[in-house]
């Protein structure tokens, strides 16, 4: 083998000796970015947010169901409901298949899905959120005549109704009165029905108002701690729960618990000044805990119960 040979082999040979040491560092290099790199959390679907609650209302009514959703991607499957579904979009828009045709469902917007009629829900675009109320078709009829009102078009713009429902579904699902409720939900649902149903409305006119809002309001404030049902006062005095809320808004200017939580903020008052603690007046003048009487005091006194007492026996 000649000189030139010999050289040309030894060359290779130590070329093949540097690939075989450099080959483990290259492995331990890429090793060590790969341990570098953060490692990515596990993408998992946004779960709808949903919360139900029930208010409850006179006899012999159901208690009223309430829903506050919100979704991004969420899909009804087809389904149905006993009641009425009466929605209020507050967030985005919702797309609703609806008797063999799509609802886009937007902000501010109300829909009336008709009990046992078949329907989905998906978001329209991005999020969406909504509140809901599903009430018995009973809950509907009064105040109308010829019995459950049927909605031609379930898609409604009303501002000031939207608003209205949206307001008592959020103040009843975080302090369902019974009173309250039936106050409030009844008279909103019969205003839905009377002015987006094909139903024709009964008269406004119910005679001896005045004397049915007394005896209504003197009822009340002798069972402050445990107050009759509406639907009971009506009974007794021979009138739907309608005709009662209408002759006593008119008659005193606000509906039957916004006078009773008053009276009990006057009745708290003077048992707060002779030295009695929050927490037992409340009970003491038939509110339901003593958050509940803040409130009042704070939407009539614009003070807590505490700072009213502090202030009127310092």
């Amino acid at each position: 083998m000649g000189g030139r040979e010999q050289q040309a082999e030894a060359q290779a040979q130590r070329t093949q000796r540097t690939r075989q040491t450099q080959q483990p560092q290259q492995h331990t290099q890429q090793e060590q970015q790969t341990q570098r790199q953060p490692r990515r959390a596990p993408q998992t679907p946004q779960t709808p947010q949903t919360r139900w609650t029930r208010a409850t209302l006179g006899r012999p009514d159901r208690p009223l169901d309430l829903l506050t959703a919100r979704f991004d991607r969420h899909r009804y499957a087809p389904h149905t409901h006993e009641e009425f579904s009466v929605g209020i979009c507050v967030l985005g828009a919702s797309c609703i298949d609806y008797r063999g045709g799509a609802l886009t469902v937007g902000e501010g917007a109300i829909v009336v899905l008709a009990p046992g009629e078949v329907h989905t829900g998906e978001s329209a675009y991005g999020t969406y959120a909504y509140r809901a109320l599903y009430p018995a078709p009973t809950l509907l009829t009064d105040g109308i005549v010829g019995g459950t009102p049927h909605f031609r078009e379930p898609l409604l713009h009303d501002p000031e109704l939207a608003a209205a429902l949206r307001t008592a579904h959020t103040e009843l699902s975080t302090c369902p009165d019974p009173l309250e409720a039936e106050s409030r939900v009844p008279w909103l649902l019969t205003a839905l029905a009377r002015r987006h149903s094909t139903a024709r409305p009964t008269s406004d006119t119910v005679p001896g108002a005045g004397t049915i809002a007394l005896a209504v309001r003197d009822r009340l404030a002798d069972e402050l701690q445990a107050p009759p049902s509406l639907a009971d006062l009506a009974a007794d005095l021979g009138l739907s729960r309608y005709q009662l809320l209408r002759a006593f808004r008119t008659t005193m200017g606000m509906p039957p618990y916004a006078w009773l939580a008053q009276y009990r903020v006057s009745r708290a008052r003077a048992l707060l000044e002779l030295g009695g603690r929050p927490a037992e007046v409340a009970g003491q003048v038939g509110f339901a805990d003593q958050a509940h009487m803040t409130r009042w005091f704070g939407r009539v006194l614009g003070v807590t119960p505490a700072a009213y007492r502090t202030g009127v026996r310092q």
